[in-house]
């Protein structure tokens, strides 16, 4: 079941077309009282499902060909979409997945199906006609923005994150928002006070990872071809490495963060997650770029790139790579949650070298997980701050307009959230510690760069998870993930999908296991290159038997 209210409309043409005027749209937004629906509740009577288009597995390519060499309308991918959150989300596995569809996102690809016929030769943005999901701590000016959370359940933005701007403005069908991990914070299981819990789809007795694990739950189910995500320490790659798929985190200063319910300022970015390297590329440049209501983004200038394709057109040959195994994010556990990983990692090295590239191992107790969490992680010391002033923006509606005033509501989930909030309430940037840690990661960022440049290395790699994703009965969270390190230091990083595990009676494929390619800050399109070299050699990704059916 999904939350359904008013969703995305091209909202510059929405009063140009006579679709609906602003202030339709407003007054509406106002006056919508909150209902749950079948995900049926959008469908149009008399739209029929494609037998033209499939969208299992489909690429941002296979849609504009399906449009330009079959003449499948923009309206029949769109309506398959809907059918397969309809026959899987909501029935059958009950992944759990998306927490809101958009009503409209019909309407939409009818505007965009108008646009495909009267466009006279002229260009169509990347992304035209190609339904993406986003995760709902991205803000839409027509849908609320609940980061999964009771306190926000009603919270309304008053303008699209500029991220979400871009997406449209490249012709994007915003088709819903996913569940995640509440606030993004604390937890990497995808659970939540307001949708409950996501469900892997290769192994529906486990989590899909997180925060940002509804979208990677509904990508690999084919859900949307991509989906977005935020990332604080792992959270856009750990449900591209528990669910089979690529997720990119942008070098620090290339992606605005307005517009996004925050964590951490030093540590926050945000990227998509997809199911080949090319669509995250292709989606990656459209979200990149400065946006003044970040300055963060300022590092960025001179640096942007329109298009990281043209780094996948000609793959570097792995016998020119000089590759670095960060071996202190590699775990020596012999349990059966941990063996597994190390053993594909190691498959995986083979691989590489018997392709030709030179391996070089990297030793420095200062890589190690535990190590990097307890003396550079930021997050509890600008969480509180950075609350404040989402909450208490102009025109923003919501119960709550502090985070002191969300935290006594109650109204999250005390047992994940209580300790993270718990800190964040009586910390701030002003603590020593704080100050002390900032000063550490500018050290690490200098210790890493070292590596690189002594080593001569192209990129360093690393499991993205030391063990499997956990059960859905552990409440204890995720442990062993190894994001933190390109999280603190601002590098470009790339999961990609390495392999699976054995298959069981509950995962029939196996669990997927994700490998983290790390580059140099601002060398994004150098490592998807390589990410995109790395798995043509490795080609792991399968999709999830629980939801493959054709709809």
């Amino acid at each position: 079941m999904h939350h359904v209210g008013l969703t995305p409309l091209l909202l510059a043409s929405a009063a140009t077309m006579g679709f609906l005027s602003l202030t339709t749209i407003a007054l509406t937004l106002l006056s919508a009282t909150h209902f749950f629906a079948p995900a049926t509740a959008i469908a149009d009577g008399n739209c029929t499902r494609s037998v033209h288009f499939d969208p299992r597995e489909a690429t941002i390519d296979d849609v504009h060909r399906a449009i330009e060499l079959k003449g499948v309308t923009c309206r029949e991918i769109v309506q398959s979409y809907i059918d397969r959150i309809q026959a899987y989300d909501d029935q059958g596995p009950a992944l759990n997945a998306v927490w809101i569809v958009n009503p409209y996102a019909l309407d939409y690809a009818d505007e965009m199906d108008e646009a495909i016929m009267q466009r006279n030769g002229s260009m169509l943005g990347p992304l035209y006609c190609v339904p993406v999901l986003l995760k709902d701590n991205y803000d839409t000016f027509d849908m609320h923005t609940t980061a999964s959370s009771l306190a926000l359940r009603d919270a309304q933005p008053a303008e699209d994150a500029p991220s979400v701007a871009r997406l449209r403005a490249a012709g994007a069908i915003v088709l819903g928002k996913t569940n995640l991990q509440e606030y993004a914070a604390a937890s990497g299981v995808s659970n939540s006070s307001l949708a409950g819990q996501v469900k892997n789809p290769y192994d529906l007795t486990r989590t899909p990872g997180g925060s940002s694990g509804g979208t990677g739950a509904a990508v690999a189910a084919s859900f949307s071809v991509f989906g977005t995500g935020t990332d604080t320490v792992n959270s856009i790659r750990s449900p591209a490495s528990a669910n089979s798929l690529v997720g990119y985190r942008p070098s620090r200063g290339l992606s605005t963060r307005a517009g996004i319910v925050p964590v951490s300022t030093t540590q926050d970015a945000i990227g998509p997650i997809a199911r080949t390297v090319r669509d995250a590329a292709i989606a990656g440049a459209v979200m990149n770029g400065y946006d003044p209501l970040d300055n963060v983004t300022a590092l960025g200038y001179g640096h942007f790139e329109s298009d990281y394709t043209k780094y996948l057109s000609q793959l570097p040959a792995l016998s020119s790579l000089r590759i670095g195994i960060v071996d202190g994010l590699l775990s020596r556990a012999t349990d059966n949650e941990t063996m597994p990983v190390n053993v594909i990692m190691n498959a995986t090295i083979a691989q590489f070298e018997a392709a030709g590239a030179e391996i070089v191992h990297i030793q420095d107790p200062v890589f190690n997980i535990t190590t990097l969490a307890s003396n550079y992680d930021v997050q509890i010391y600008e969480y509180a701050a950075l609350m404040d002033e989402y909450l208490s923006r102009p025109n923003y509606i919501a119960r709550y307009h502090s985070f002191e005033a969300l935290y006594q509501s109650g109204e999250w989930d005390q047992v994940v959230l209580g300790s993270f909030f718990g800190q964040a309430a009586t910390n701030n940037m002003s603590t020593p510690a704080y100050v002390q840690k900032l000063a550490a990661i500018e050290q690490l960022k200098i210790k890493v760069a070292t590596y690189f440049a002594d080593q001569n290395l192209d990129v360093m790699i690393y499991p993205q998870q030391q063990r499997f994703v956990v059960p859905i009965a552990n409440n204890n969270g995720q442990t062993g993930r190894n994001g933190l390190l390109a999280a603190l230091i601002g590098a470009p990083v790339i999961d990609i999908p390495m392999g699976f595990s054995n298959a069981t009676e509950s995962a029939p494929r196996g669990i997927p296991v994700g490998l983290e390619v790390m580059g140099t800050q601002f060398a994004d399109g150098k490592v998807f290159g390589i990410a995109g070299a790395l798995e043509g050699v490795l080609r792991a990704r399968k999709a999830p038997l629980s939801t493959w059916e054709m709809v």
